[in-house]
Protein backbone atom coordinates (compact mmCIF):
# COMPACT_ATOMS: atom_id res chain seq x y z
CA UNK A 1 0.00 0.00 0.00
CA UNK A 2 1.79 3.52 -1.16
CA UNK A 3 1.60 6.12 1.48
CA UNK A 4 -0.88 8.26 -0.44
CA UNK A 5 -3.17 5.17 -0.60
CA UNK A 6 -3.45 5.15 3.84
CA UNK A 7 -4.19 8.62 3.88
CA UNK A 8 -6.90 8.80 0.90
CA UNK A 9 -10.31 9.31 1.60
CA UNK A 10 -11.03 6.09 0.40
CA UNK A 11 -10.30 5.26 4.04
CA UNK A 12 -12.07 7.73 6.05
CA UNK A 13 -15.26 5.33 6.37
CA UNK A 14 -12.89 2.81 8.61
CA UNK A 15 -11.58 5.56 11.24
CA UNK A 16 -14.46 6.14 12.25
CA UNK A 17 -14.54 2.87 15.15
CA UNK A 18 -12.26 1.53 17.30
CA UNK A 19 -11.41 -1.68 14.89
CA UNK A 20 -10.45 -4.55 17.13
CA UNK A 21 -8.18 -7.43 16.45
CA UNK A 22 -9.45 -11.09 18.52
CA UNK A 23 -7.89 -14.30 17.33
CA UNK A 24 -5.57 -17.01 19.08
CA UNK A 25 -2.29 -16.35 20.37
CA UNK A 26 0.23 -15.96 17.57
CA UNK A 27 -1.94 -15.16 15.09
CA UNK A 28 -0.28 -11.35 14.41
CA UNK A 29 -2.85 -9.30 16.39
CA UNK A 30 -0.43 -7.08 18.19
CA UNK A 31 2.19 -6.92 14.67
CA UNK A 32 -0.20 -7.12 12.14
CA UNK A 33 -2.48 -4.34 14.37
CA UNK A 34 0.61 -2.01 14.53
CA UNK A 35 0.45 -2.14 10.74
CA UNK A 36 -3.01 -1.33 10.57
CA UNK A 37 -3.05 1.44 12.45
CA UNK A 38 0.14 3.00 10.65
CA UNK A 39 -2.06 2.35 7.36
CA UNK A 40 -5.43 3.96 9.03
CA UNK A 41 -3.36 6.67 10.52
CA UNK A 42 -4.73 5.98 13.54
CA UNK A 43 -3.00 5.13 16.94
CA UNK A 44 -2.90 2.02 18.29
CA UNK A 45 -3.12 -0.08 21.40
CA UNK A 46 -2.21 -3.31 23.06
CA UNK A 47 -4.72 -4.62 25.74
CA UNK A 48 -2.39 -7.08 27.31
CA UNK A 49 0.22 -3.61 27.83
CA UNK A 50 -2.19 -1.63 28.95
CA UNK A 51 -3.43 -4.64 31.43
CA UNK A 52 0.16 -4.40 32.48
CA UNK A 53 0.82 -1.15 32.75
CA UNK A 54 -2.93 -0.65 34.90
CA UNK A 55 -1.63 -3.73 37.18
CA UNK A 56 1.83 -2.58 37.78
CA UNK A 57 2.75 -6.56 36.98
CA UNK A 58 3.42 -8.35 33.85
CA UNK A 59 0.38 -11.21 32.72
CA UNK A 60 2.42 -14.20 34.13
CA UNK A 61 2.76 -12.52 37.28
CA UNK A 62 -0.71 -11.54 37.31
CA UNK A 63 -1.52 -15.32 36.07
CA UNK A 64 0.60 -17.08 38.79
CA UNK A 65 -0.28 -14.81 41.95
CA UNK A 66 -4.58 -13.76 40.90
CA UNK A 67 -5.34 -16.59 38.70
CA UNK A 68 -6.84 -16.38 34.79
CA UNK A 69 -10.20 -15.09 36.64
CA UNK A 70 -8.74 -12.12 38.28
CA UNK A 71 -6.54 -11.28 35.00
CA UNK A 72 -10.08 -11.67 32.84
CA UNK A 73 -11.85 -8.89 35.05
CA UNK A 74 -8.75 -6.77 34.68
CA UNK A 75 -8.65 -7.19 31.35
CA UNK A 76 -12.53 -6.91 30.89
CA UNK A 77 -12.44 -3.30 32.75
CA UNK A 78 -9.08 -1.75 30.62
CA UNK A 79 -10.55 -2.51 27.07
CA UNK A 80 -13.70 -0.96 28.57
CA UNK A 81 -11.69 1.93 29.21
CA UNK A 82 -10.24 1.94 26.04
CA UNK A 83 -13.42 1.87 24.20
CA UNK A 84 -14.40 4.54 25.48
CA UNK A 85 -11.20 6.58 23.64
CA UNK A 86 -11.28 7.72 20.45
CA UNK A 87 -10.87 5.38 17.37
CA UNK A 88 -7.60 3.52 17.61
CA UNK A 89 -6.46 0.06 16.63
CA UNK A 90 -7.15 -2.28 19.50
CA UNK A 91 -5.07 -6.11 19.77
CA UNK A 92 -6.68 -7.92 22.71
CA UNK A 93 -5.06 -10.66 24.41
CA UNK A 94 -6.34 -14.32 22.86
CA UNK A 95 -8.61 -14.73 25.51
CA UNK A 96 -10.70 -11.07 25.72
CA UNK A 97 -13.54 -11.84 23.13
CA UNK A 98 -14.14 -15.23 25.10
CA UNK A 99 -15.64 -13.45 27.72
CA UNK A 100 -19.52 -12.49 27.11
CA UNK A 101 -19.81 -9.20 28.67
CA UNK A 102 -16.03 -8.18 26.68
CA UNK A 103 -17.40 -9.60 23.74
CA UNK A 104 -20.65 -7.72 23.98
CA UNK A 105 -18.79 -4.41 24.60
CA UNK A 106 -16.70 -4.57 21.78
CA UNK A 107 -19.29 -5.58 19.26
CA UNK A 108 -21.32 -2.76 20.29
CA UNK A 109 -18.53 0.02 20.69
CA UNK A 110 -16.08 -0.94 17.89
CA UNK A 111 -15.17 -2.98 14.90
CA UNK A 112 -14.14 -6.66 15.74
CA UNK A 113 -11.93 -8.31 13.42
CA UNK A 114 -10.99 -12.40 13.77
CA UNK A 115 -7.66 -13.04 12.82
CA UNK A 116 -7.38 -16.88 11.41
CA UNK A 117 -4.68 -18.70 10.60
CA UNK A 118 -3.32 -22.42 10.57
CA UNK A 119 -2.66 -23.66 14.25
CA UNK A 120 0.73 -25.42 12.86
CA UNK A 121 1.54 -22.10 11.91
CA UNK A 122 0.87 -20.14 15.28
CA UNK A 123 2.27 -23.34 16.94
CA UNK A 124 5.77 -22.28 15.69
CA UNK A 125 5.00 -18.80 15.78
CA UNK A 126 4.28 -19.12 19.75
CA UNK A 127 7.04 -21.67 20.18
CA UNK A 128 9.57 -18.86 19.60
CA UNK A 129 8.89 -17.02 23.39
CA UNK A 130 8.66 -18.61 26.42
CA UNK A 131 6.34 -15.46 27.98
CA UNK A 132 2.86 -17.21 27.41
CA UNK A 133 1.73 -18.09 30.49
CA UNK A 134 -1.23 -20.71 29.10
CA UNK A 135 1.94 -22.55 27.58
CA UNK A 136 4.21 -23.08 30.07
CA UNK A 137 6.03 -26.87 29.97
CA UNK A 138 3.07 -27.77 27.38
CA UNK A 139 2.88 -29.26 23.91
CA UNK A 140 1.99 -25.74 21.83
CA UNK A 141 -0.21 -27.47 19.10
CA UNK A 142 -2.33 -29.32 21.74
CA UNK A 143 -2.86 -26.33 23.98
CA UNK A 144 -3.91 -23.92 20.68
CA UNK A 145 -5.90 -27.20 19.04
CA UNK A 146 -8.01 -27.05 22.41
CA UNK A 147 -8.36 -23.51 22.59
CA UNK A 148 -9.56 -22.87 19.01
CA UNK A 149 -12.30 -25.66 20.15
CA UNK A 150 -13.19 -23.47 23.20
CA UNK A 151 -12.49 -20.19 21.39
CA UNK A 152 -13.67 -20.05 17.82
CA UNK A 153 -17.49 -20.15 18.46
CA UNK A 154 -16.93 -17.33 20.34
CA UNK A 155 -14.44 -15.51 17.65
CA UNK A 156 -16.97 -16.35 15.13
CA UNK A 157 -19.49 -13.66 16.85
CA UNK A 158 -16.73 -10.75 14.93
CA UNK A 159 -18.08 -8.33 12.86
CA UNK A 160 -15.10 -9.74 10.86
CA UNK A 161 -13.10 -12.41 9.57
CA UNK A 162 -10.07 -12.52 7.75
CA UNK A 163 -7.85 -15.65 7.02
CA UNK A 164 -3.92 -14.56 7.50
CA UNK A 165 -1.20 -17.21 6.40
CA UNK A 166 2.69 -17.31 6.72
CA UNK A 167 2.67 -13.99 4.70
CA UNK A 168 4.43 -10.64 5.15
CA UNK A 169 2.56 -8.45 7.08
CA UNK A 170 1.15 -5.98 4.94
CA UNK A 171 -0.22 -8.81 3.28
CA UNK A 172 -2.42 -9.28 6.07
CA UNK A 173 -2.60 -5.79 6.56
CA UNK A 174 -4.57 -5.57 3.30
CA UNK A 175 -6.49 -8.34 3.71
CA UNK A 176 -8.37 -6.60 7.18
CA UNK A 177 -8.43 -3.42 4.66
CA UNK A 178 -10.67 -5.26 1.94
CA UNK A 179 -12.72 -6.86 4.38
CA UNK A 180 -13.59 -3.92 6.23
CA UNK A 181 -14.29 -1.76 3.43
CA UNK A 182 -16.65 -4.44 2.28
CA UNK A 183 -18.19 -4.11 5.71
CA UNK A 184 -17.90 -0.48 6.37
CA UNK A 185 -18.01 1.17 3.04
CA UNK A 186 -19.48 -1.15 0.20
CA UNK A 187 -19.72 0.90 -2.36
CA UNK A 188 -16.25 1.80 -2.28
CA UNK A 189 -14.00 -0.08 -4.76
CA UNK A 190 -11.41 -2.14 -2.87
CA UNK A 191 -8.26 -1.51 -5.05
Amino acid sequence: MTESAATSDDLAPLRQKTIVLVGLMGVGKSSVGRRLATALNLPFRDADNEVEAAAGRSISEIFAELGEAAFRDGERRVIARLLDEPPHVLATGGGAFVNAETRALINEKAISVWLKADIELLARRVGRKDTRPLLKGKDPVAVLTELARVRNPAYAEAQVHVQTGDTPHGVAVDAILTALRQRLAPGVPTE
